[in-house]
């Protein structure tokens, strides 16, 4: 069985405002001291006002379920015990007029020297599956045949419509937000392994990033892990279309192993096509049109067919085809998350949207 991890990242808000509460120390040392999470679990991130959860390794999708339950439990009650709430959304829905500060580490410190104002702005929180690989000519094997799909889960789990209060017109802003780094979006494909390394290293001698970890393409290969990391998915609602993401995925990575062992030939969506692709995924999650892996419109439900279709062996195969297909169904029927906080926004207004990108967190 291909192994599986799950980080997820959250914003700490004021229970009442919603404005973004600077307290990760306070909150990741409670988390951390409790009987549900271990220290190293709980992790800080680049603004003082979000934390991050990571999964241990697993081999089936209950467990994941299990270990995120776990996580979101304790940082929830660290954060209420804390005086603020978690809120498991993809953008600040709303933000103060002082700027949160940066975690106080040297990598973020020099982050927040060169980009001021992007780093103000980095109130976005994104979920990352992490899927095992052999080694790292495969990652990149599968790296080439995941990146034309990448689009559709960010369709799928688009989570981040509100900002200042107001409606982006975007499902997913944070994918927006993101985009304004250096190295961003989907991935470009590779001609071998060695040409993978030689980007990277050519990305980081420019100077334009500091390091591999600011390569912030929407799937990679771990430097820390022996995985591909996809990056796409804004931060879930529920846990259990957490759970559903990380199935996917699994499923996209044994797949495209599968193929590629086999020969299966490879047809290559070219990166301009990619970028535009990935747009309008962010601009319109599933309301309307979705574009395919080869730059075909269809009607979402359309596209999500094909990509069970594509990867129901490998669910099978899992034990994971009934569950997944089940929370894909349920997406279709009741909309993404990004739906989710644009109805709470038009029946309630801001305290609303706060009840439920907070009421979310624990669930």
């Amino acid at each position: 069985m291909i192994t599986v991890g799950v980080e997820e990242e959250y914003l700490l808000v004021d229970p009442h405002t919603g404005v973004p509460a600077p307290l990760v120390e306070a909150v990741s040392r409670t988390a951390g001291l409790g009987p549900f999470a271990e220290r190293d679990e709980v992790q800080d991130e680049l603004l003082q006002a979000q934390v991050e959860v990571a999964t241990p390794v697993c081999r089936s999708l209950h467990e994941v379920g299990g270990h995120l339950l776990r996580l979101r439990h304790a940082v929830a009650s660290a954060a209420e015990a804390t005086g603020c709430r978690v809120a498991a959304t993809g953008a600040a829905p709303v933000r103060g007029f002082a700027p949160v500060p940066v975690t106080p580490s040297p990598r973020y410190l020099r982050m927040e020297g060169e980009a001021r104002r992007l780093v103000d702005e980095q109130l976005i929180c994104g979920m990352h599956v992490h899927v095992g690989i052999p080694d790292r000519k495969t990652g990149v094997a599968v790296l080439n045949r995941i990146r034309g799909w990448l689009p559709v889960l960010l369709a799928m789990a688009a989570n981040s419509p509100i900002w200042d209060g107001q409606d982006t017109g975007f499902a997913s802003w944070r994918t927006i937000v993101f985009g304004r780094w250096p190295v961003s979006g989907p991935p470009p494909h590779f001609g071998s392994p060695a040409e993978y390394e030689q980007r990277l290293d050519a990305l980081v001698a420019s100077g334009a990033i500091a390091d591999r970890g600011q390569v912030y393409w929407h799937a990679r290969l771990s430097e820390r892990y022996p995985t591909v990391e996809v990056r796409c998915l804004d931060v879930q609602l529920r846990a259990d279309d957490a759970v559903m993401f990380a199935g996917i995925v699994r499923a996209l990575v044994a797949t495209a192993i599968r193929d590629e062992e086999s020969g299966t030939a490879l047809a290559v969506t070219a990166p301009e096509m990619l970028q535009a692709i990935n747009w309008h995924a962010a601009r319109h999650g599933l309301n309307g049109t979705l574009i395919d892996p080869l730059g075909r419109p269809h009607s979402s439900g359309d596209v999500l067919s094909g990509l069970l279709e594509h990867i129901g062996p490998a669910l099978e195969d899992a034990g994971d085809l009934r569950a997944v297909g089940g929370l894909v169904h349920r997406l279709l029927q009741v909309g993404t998350p990004a739906d989710a906080q644009r109805r709470a926004l038009a029946e309630g207004g801001t305290p609303r949207l706060i009840e439920l990108v907070t009421g979310s967190a624990s669930d």
